[in-house]
């Protein structure tokens, strides 16, 4: 009775003969967009072809990769030829690219570069706006789903490392149209607790399953973000506009984790080797001490304090020594200008001094007396003046001019009726 029943991998070698014997699908012709894309260390090429419906799984091996002329990425539109069979371990059918063109970027990518573009402009991804993610944080916060892989390896590498670091989960949306306004929302509940550092990403996927991270109300959130934010979107070869704007961007969850806390075996070799440098530093420093006081109290000094008073005491001597030969010397010289100045020929002879300005002072008057005008006038001369003026000639008047002649006894009025000059 069982005999009607097939097994799974019966039916799935049949559909693969049925695949395998369509001439339909041994040459097919596709355009899409690529996106899951992965270069595997064979050599080969793993990624889907996907357009607005429908997605299809592709391989294309190495041999036929050595033929292309580019390096395929997520979002990029191709064209490609191949044939269409199912893959048994899987029971999935995709296509086996024999080749490959481009065909332009996809509408993901180019929204993707576009964002990118005008964010950095802005001065989002500018390290000066930074912040420093804290050595030693008390408290964690996690912006991620609260089931799955990323959850999973995040607290799990905590708690390994730094067990006494608190954790706090935000669950959230992290993929779908209403992710976006999850993870903004949860980041903007987090500024509201006591957290050092933020968490904020999910697992690998494609680039639909991790556009919500290339959201720019996402992007805006993390920048005005006051806690510093840790971007852990996908695996390492995945990019988001998120891992831009983010403080710090984690290759994987995990290593988003291990960035945000430090290892506590790490720690405490530190602080051991801290320990055992304090400790040589203060003993260092102990011993010079020490050294210090032995050469202090073993000094000359201290042993014989008194050579070092004797040696302040005689230099107080010569020191007073200095100042009575100085004030000595300045009264003696003093002493020596008072005795000049009383043996001086004025002191002296005050009489004398007085005779001698008598005879100078009479010779003075004598000769002011022999330029005063008026003695001239005594011996019978005169002198005549015009309007105030003392004449010295004839050619100074003219008829009728009114003269004053000054004599030693008076003075005459008289008026010019005539002028002779001397021939």
């Amino acid at each position: 009775m069982n005999d009607k029943y097939l097994t799974v991998s019966a039916i799935t070698r049949y559909l693969k003969a049925r695949f395998d014997c369509d001439e339909n699908l041994q040459t097919v012709f596709l355009k899409g967009e690529i996106s899951n894309f992965k270069a595997h260390t064979s050599g080969h090429f793993y990624f889907s072809l996907k357009d607005e419906n429908s997605k299809i799984n592709a391989i294309m091996f190495r041999g036929n990769v050595s033929k292309i002329l580019f390096k395929p990425a997520d979002g990029m539109k191709v064209l490609v030829t191949g044939r269409i069979s199912i893959y048994e371990a899987m029971g999935s059918y995709q296509i086996y690219v024999d080749e490959m063109l481009e065909d332009g970027v996809g509408n993901l990518y180019v929204a993707f570069e576009q964002l990118k573009k005008k964010l950095k402009e802005e001065g989002l991804f500018d390290k000066a706006h930074k912040k420093a993610i804290p050595k030693i944080p008390k408290k964690v916060g996690i912006i991620t789903a609260s089931t799955g892989a990323a959850i999973r390896d995040i607290m799990t590498t905590i708690k390994r490392r730094f067990p006494i670091c608190e954790t706090i989960l935000f669950p959230t949306l992290v993929q779908g149209e209403n992710a976006k306004n999850d993870i903004v929302k949860n980041i903007k509940k987090a500024q509201d607790y006591d957290i050092d550092v933020l968490i904020v990403g999910r697992g690998g996927g494609s680039i639909e399953d991790l556009w919500p991270f290339n959201e720019e109300i996402v992007a805006r959130a993390i920048y005005d973000s006051k806690i510093p934010v840790i971007s852990a979107v996908g695996h390492e070869v995945d990019f988001t506009i998120a891992d831009f704007v983010a403080d710090l961007r984690a290759p994987t969850p995990t290593a988003a984790a291990e960035m945000a806390v430090p290892n506590m075996s790490d720690l405490k070799k530190h602080i051991s080797q801290l320990s055992i440098r304090l400790n040589e530093a203060v003993y260092k420093k102990i011993n010079y001490l020490k050294l210090y006081l032995d050469s202090v109290k073993n000094s000359f000094v201290i042993k014989n304090p008194k050579v070092m008073f004797e040696s302040k005491r005689q230099s107080l001597d010569l020191i007073n020594v200095k100042l009575d030969d100085l004030i000595f010397g300045k009264v003696e010289k003093l002493r020596g200008d008072l005795e000049r100045i009383k043996k001086s020929y004025i002191l002296e002879n005050p009489n004398f001094l007085y005779k001698d300005k008598t005879i100078y002072l009479q010779n003075i008057i004598h000769k002011l007396e022999l330029l005063n005008p008026l003695k001239i006038l005594k011996r019978g001369y005169s002198i005549t003046y015009l309007n105030g003026k003392a004449m010295k000639s004839i050619k100074e008047v003219k008829e009728n001019d009114i003269l004053n002649i000054r004599l030693t006894d008076g003075q005459i009025e008289t008026k010019v009726v005539g002028i002779k000059e001397e021939s």
